[in-house]
């Protein structure tokens, strides 16, 4: 049907969605050198055909509102829907030139959010400046980077991340200037120790960590590597990607980390996905703070002010003060939990994830044994005697629609299916996805050409992924000529 078509190629010359009647006003003169040479290319079509279109595009798209969304390494939590309409308020209409005078009800959030965002990690100061995670990545290995530049120690160029790392981790490494060299990680994705003590020297400016690793293995030696590094003159760093399944039960800056950030957009309930907007406000350890980007919101005397100039900091990194609307979001998530409540939080999600784990072990291969935490990684199936890969079970899913998890990573693991529930899942969302992928691993057994071939329920079946990559149509002119 046309409904499965562009917008473009359902466009007829002549039609339009509106028709207005004409009120004798002349049009508004517009100035010559802001007028367009040529028309602009736009979609002919009624209004029904347009609210049809688009009504059925959006069908099409996947989000959490719509199933069960087990994306490994991510936190696709659902979002509280009064959190929108909090930060949709008029009040928070605002212009970032007001007055101060005019604007201390939204630094007060600024520095609420920040000091509970301190108390929750153990770190002392928060700026909420950085617009994403992997910018909050770039921000904290700048302020790492300004830390020792300010000491002399000039040598300090490297910087350790394990192989099981996010992949954000050695990229931001080497943006923000340093070399990224690798540490092996143990059997179940937790570094090694003796290998580490080999890496360091005067030359490593620090180490990148996630706790619980990206295998949902909480680093039980953390406090010895927290050492080792301290000892050999480097800091830590905690990438925040995996803070939800210790909140309220262990802190980061009780574990020895310097420097981390926090995604607003993932933990706290943002909106995530899509290109943003996100928010990855940076924490220090009290012999940082000076380093912290402009501008900072603090509290003199009752009231709130925006310092700007300091002659330590790495400088300005975003417009203004970050992403407001996120931080309205992300302190109305705060609020509505409560201090009382966050260790639920993280109970919850390990709960969920070991669950699915124990549930589905008999037919997916389990590399890494016992307990995780928020998420884990089988190695495809157990039966791999019809050649059914990871990407072939993530295939059939959609089929279902479920919503894949993460594939082939952490690359520690060849046939990785990692697998994330969050604190929001239901029991009986869980059984349902359970049920599913016990389904497609039967499958799998006793008619692998279905598997293999799947999916066959979406509107674009499965790709040449490399011709898709190469010679992608990306405009709706190739599909007319």
């Amino acid at each position: 049907m046309y409904y499965d078509k562009l917008i473009f190629e359902i466009s007829n010359s002549g039609r339009k969605g509106y028709s207005l009647p004409d009120f004798g006003i002349s049009n508004y003169e517009i100035p010559k050198d802001l007028l367009r040479k040529e028309e602009a290319i736009l979609p002919e079509v009624s209004e029904l055909e347009a609210v049809r279109h688009y009504t059925n595009v959006s069908f099409k798209n996947f989000g959490i509102e719509k199933g069960f969304y087990p994306l490994g390494s991510c936190t696709m939590k659902y979002n509280p829907k009064i959190n929108e309409d909090i930060s949709s308020m008029p009040g928070f209409n605002l212009h970032p030139y007001q007055p101060i005078s005019t604007i201390q009800g939204s630094l007060e959030i600024y520095y609420e959010t920040q000091r509970i965002l301190s108390e929750l990690s153990g770190l002392h100061t928060f700026s909420l400046n950085p617009y994403a995670g992997a910018h909050g990545e770039l921000v904290g290995l700048m302020i790492m980077q300004k830390y020792h530049q300010d000491r002399e120690d000039f040598k300090r160029t490297k910087v350790i991340v394990p192989d099981s790392a996010h992949g954000t981790n050695p990229a931001s490494a080497v943006v923000a200037g340093f070399e990224s060299i690798e540490v092996k990680s143990n059997p179940d994705g937790t570094v090694n120790v003796e290998s580490l003590k080999e890496l360091l020297s005067d030359e490593v400016a620090g180490i990148m960590l996630t706790n619980p690793n990206t295998a949902g293995i909480f680093e039980k030696e953390i406090c010895e590597i927290a050492e080792l590094v301290h000892d050999a003159g480097g800091l830590l760093y905690y990438d925040g990607a995996n803070l939800n399944p210790i909140l309220g039960v262990v802190r980061p800056g009780d574990m020895g980390f310097d420097i981390m950030h926090i995604n607003l957009h993932k933990t706290f309930s943002t909106p995530h996905g899509g290109g943003g907007p996100g928010s990855g406000p940076v924490g220090v350890v009290e012999h940082l703070v000076k380093y912290l980007p402009t501008p900072v919101v603090k509290k003199v005397n009752n009231e709130y002010i925006i310092e700007d100039e300091n002659d330590t900091a790495i400088g300005q990194i975003s417009h203004f003060y970050g992403n407001y609307g996120v931080v309205i979001k992300a302190y109305t998530y705060l609020l509505s939990i409560g201090k009382e409540n966050f260790a639920n939080v993280g109970k919850h999600s390990v709960l969920n994830a070991n669950y699915i784990k124990e549930s589905l072990k008999d037919l997916y291969l389990l590399p890494i044994k016992g307990v995780c935490k928020h998420e884990f990684v089988f190695d495809g199936l157990i039966d791999k005697s019809n050649h059914v890969t990871t990407l072939d079970v993530a295939k059939r899913l959609l089929d279902y629609d479920v919503h894949p998890p993460t594939i082939y990573f952490p690359l520690t693991v060849k046939e990785a299916l990692m697998i994330e529930p969050t604190e929001t899942e239901s029991k009986v969302a869980i059984d349902s996805f359970i049920e599913v992928m016990r389904k497609v691993a039967i499958e799998a057994k006793e008619d692998p050409d279905l598997v293999k071939g799947a999916p066959y329920n979406t509107v674009v079946k499965r790709l040449d992924e490399a011709q898709a990559a190469r010679k992608p149509i990306v405009k709706y002119r190739d599909l007319l000529t």
